[in-house]
């Protein structure tokens, strides 16, 4: 048993000396790193061996001017910056109103298909909550022939008209309309609202550009008018109160400048003749709130029109029944627009987040191409006027978005190999000949 005691007292204080071993070994090292950076001395430096910083530069080259550095690529700044705002002919304008939490505003963005480039340019502030823009190159101005413009109505009475060439102005080149209209209560629950002599009483929710009399602006208004204004003199020159509910869409004839269309909430669109649109115009009625109304400019006679049910609509202006009717979508069809070059091809965007792709070349439409373009409901979209295949889309997520559908498979297939048309030459001819709204069948 003292043998026992003896061994199990002798192993005891062998690990007991191997673990003072271990123990001194760690601090030798801990004592080794830190002797490097001499921290009992820390406080005691007299900056001895420490460089100073005119010695560190002594080597280095100093230029004069950054054109003699070589190693600076970038050499005049302002020169970049004065390209970003220089517009090219061969970029494209894209105007879309924006609204955020706390202001407004109006963005002019520059689309180089070319260079695949897309981008800001400026923005101008708004007054008011936009609801409709549209481009136009009038000015009252005597002096000048043609000017940059977009006209925007908004929440307001007021039609507000921009100049697209200033950057960061603050007013508008002139006005149309004034705040302090009165809205004129209604005798009767479908009654017609009467225009008044300065303007609209209620939000301006869409606008028309007449291109061959120039002076002239259509406006469509939640006070159920349409005003067709005299840009040269800043008032209305007449107003159309055939509509029972608020008009929101409306649009120019491409060839005829005496014929209008417009859409309303009372599920009807009107056809007019200008010049007398109280005794010459044709109603269309249907299952819904119409939308959005375009002129087909490959067939002059013919129009469309877009509903909050999902359903397109196919009119000639010479008959009361439509050449068809199309089931596009499951909610309301805020974008109808036909390529700028294309016949046939049609893009509609609805709430229901799809851009759809259409084939009308027949009277039997067909589906070519449908994508969900991941910006939640869409509102508007627009057709670019010298690449008939470039769309731009409004949505309530990311804003603005283009979208070149050439690259879908599908729509190379059914439109590659069509001939493209543009207004202006020998094909339009016949187009601008024919005649829609002298029509006497027309008259009710």
């Amino acid at each position: 048993d003292d043998d026992d005691d003896d061994d199990g007292n002798a192993e005891e204080s062998t690990s007991r000396a191997l673990e003072n071993e271990m123990e001194e070994e760690a601090v030798q090292l801990d004592s080794h790193e830190l002797a490097e950076y001499d921290l009992e001395n820390y406080d005691e430096e007299d900056g001895t061996g420490v460089a100073r910083l005119g010695d560190s530069l002594a080597g280095l080259a100093v230029y004069d001017s950054s054109e003699n550095d070589p190693y600076i690529t970038l050499k005049d700044t302002d020169q970049y910056e004065h390209e970003d705002f220089f517009i090219k002919p061969v970029d494209n304008l894209v105007v879309c109103g924006r609204a955020e939490k706390d202001h407004c505003n109006l963005e002019v963005h520059v689309y180089n298909h070319e260079e695949e480039s897309f981008y800001v340019h400026h923005d101008i502030l708004l007054p008011a909550y936009p609801l409709c823009a549209e481009w136009l190159n009038f000015d009252p101005n005597p002096e000048e022939t043609s000017g940059n413009y977009v006209a925007v109505g908004n929440m307001t009475p007021v039609i507000d008209i921009w100049d697209l060439d200033l950057v960061d102005c603050l007013e508008p080149v002139f006005s149309l309309g004034s705040k302090k209209t009165k809205k004129k209560k209604k005798s009767k629950k479908n009654a017609a609202a009467e225009g008044t002599p300065d303007g609209h009483s209620d939000s301006v929710l869409d606008l028309s550009w007449n291109k061959h009399i120039r002076n002239v602006l259509a406006s469509a208004s939640a006070d159920s008018s349409i005003i067709l204004w005299d840009m040269s003199l800043g008032r209305p020159a007449a107003d159309i109160t055939l509509h029972t509910d608020k008009v929101q869409t409306l649009q120019f004839h491409p060839f005829e400048p005496q014929t209008l269309v417009s859409g309303s909430y009372d599920k009807s669109a009107i056809l007019y003749d200008c010049r007398n649109p109280q005794g010459n115009h044709r109603l269309w009625r249907f299952s819904g709130q119409v939308e959005r109304l375009t002129w087909n400019h490959f067939s002059p006679c013919n129009l469309l029109a877009s509903t909050e049910d999902g359903f397109v609509y196919c009119l000639d202006a010479r008959s009361d029944k439509p050449l068809f009717t199309l089931k596009a979508h499951d909610g309301e069809i805020s974008g109808l627009e036909l390529s700028s070059q294309i016949q046939g091809c049609l893009v509609t965007c609805s709430a229901d987040k799809y851009v759809k792709i259409w084939d009308i070349l027949t009277d039997r439409p067909s589906l070519v191409h449908s994508r969900d373009m991941k910006m939640s409901i869409l509102f508007c979209s627009a057709c670019c006027p010298d690449l008939p295949f470039v769309y731009a889309f409004g949505g309530q997520r990311e804003g603005l978005r283009v979208w070149d559908i050439s690259h879908v498979s599908a729509v190379q297939e059914a439109f590659g190999s069509r001939r493209r048309l543009t207004l202006g030459t020998g094909s339009a001819g016949p187009v601008a000949g024919t005649s829609c709204s002298t029509d006497p069948a027309m008259e009710p």
